[in-house]
């Protein structure tokens, strides 16, 4: 129940930030993309200050592994397997 609560506030904070700017909702389909694109985006900042604060290094392996298919919604074994054919084809050159 309580994830329900919070995403009816979500939502109303959205519609808030709608009226602000004077964007009809449901927005235009390109406002809406976008949107979902930043929250997407914006999911990801708390991982990547939880690494930094931990004093750990932010890599591109690490955003690859961890960011990545949760921004894209490709599951992390296509990711992994991209990068050993990539991998794989530049030991055959």
């Amino acid at each position: 129940m309580k994830i329900y609560l919070l995403s009816l506030g979500a939502g109303l904070l959205v519609g808030i930030i709608y009226a602000l700017i004077q964007v009809r909702s449901p927005a235009p389909p390109a406002i809406a993309l976008l949107g979902l694109l930043g929250m997407l985006i914006g999911e990801q900042v708390v991982p990547t200050v939880k690494l930094i604060l931990a004093g750990e290094p932010l890599t591109m392996r690490w955003f690859k592994n961890e960011c990545v298919p949760k921004i894209t919604g490709a599951p992390e074994i296509l990711v992994t397997q991209r990068k050993q054919d990539s991998a794989n084809k530049s030991k055959d050159m």
